[in-house]
């Protein structure tokens, strides 16, 4: 299971949310860069990184923070918050991403985000299934649709998505564990009928402790996001050694 730390990004600064709640904002860096290398000296590959302003402001707002880490950094990032347009697509990838993630554009704009799968190919483009009450929610969280979650991942693996993050919000940044009822029934359901592969699920929100990355990893998940815990130290980087 591939450990991938979380930076969210807002004026520039590594912050985090609760339930992705803007008025919690606390910030935990005034350098992303900073952060990312700790990450990589650690011996971590990977890193999740959103525009949180992007996601309400709908465009990529903080590609810069994107060039610099990915410049000055080995890691392989994947890229969300604001991607809505051709032109921020090429504007992530050409800062440095490696994958990208999109939410808000799967659910109102099909075509486009159809349309991205098809031109980057699935290994580049990751479907973000967030939801509240197993509802997808958008626009930085600040919409809920009355799309389900299961229902909705399902429909985007006939157009080949092999990605998917799942955070549930009711969890993220509350410390108190993952859903991990929500990714085993995702994983359980979301298989494919020719292969019997299951999508590669990346769980987010709520891992606190070693423990849950246990379970997380004993159910299938392809991946985990971590946030909170490694920022105040619920989990450190040297007890992260033994998945890495």
């Amino acid at each position: 299971m591939r450990i991938i730390p979380a930076i969210d990004i807002i004026e520039g600064k590594c912050v985090r949310l609760t339930k992705g709640d803007y008025s919690t904002t606390k910030i935990y860096s005034e350098n992303p860069l900073e952060i990312a290398k700790q990450f990589e000296d650690a011996g971590i590959e990977y890193l999740h990184m959103v525009d949180l302003e992007g996601a309400k402001a709908a465009h990529v707002v903080n590609y810069k923070v994107l060039e610099q880490v990915a410049s000055k950094t080995n890691l392989k990032i994947d890229f969300g918050g604001g991607l809505k347009s051709d032109n921020d697509i090429i504007t992530a990838f050409n800062s440095g991403a490696k994958q990208i993630t999109g939410g808000s554009i799967a659910v109102k704009n099909r075509d486009a985000f159809e349309g991205w799968i098809r031109k980057y190919g699935s290994q580049k483009i990751i479907l973000g299934a967030d939801c509240n009450n197993e509802k997808i929610a958008i626009s930085g969280w600040l919409e809920e649709s009355s799309l389900e979650v299961i229902p909705f991942i399902k429909d985007y693996q006939k157009q080949g998505i092999q990605y998917v993050v799942c955070t549930d919000i009711s969890k993220d940044g509350m410390l108190e564990g993952p859903s991990i009822e929500l990714y085993k029934n995702i994983i359980e359901q979301c298989s494919n009928d020719s292969s019997g592969q299951s999508v590669k699920l990346i769980a987010s929100g709520g891992v606190t402790t070693i423990a849950d990355l246990e379970k997380l990893a004993e159910i299938g998940c392809e991946g985990v996001i971590i946030g909170k815990a490694l920022y105040e130290n619920r989990i450190t980087l040297k007890e992260l050694e033994r998945f890495l």
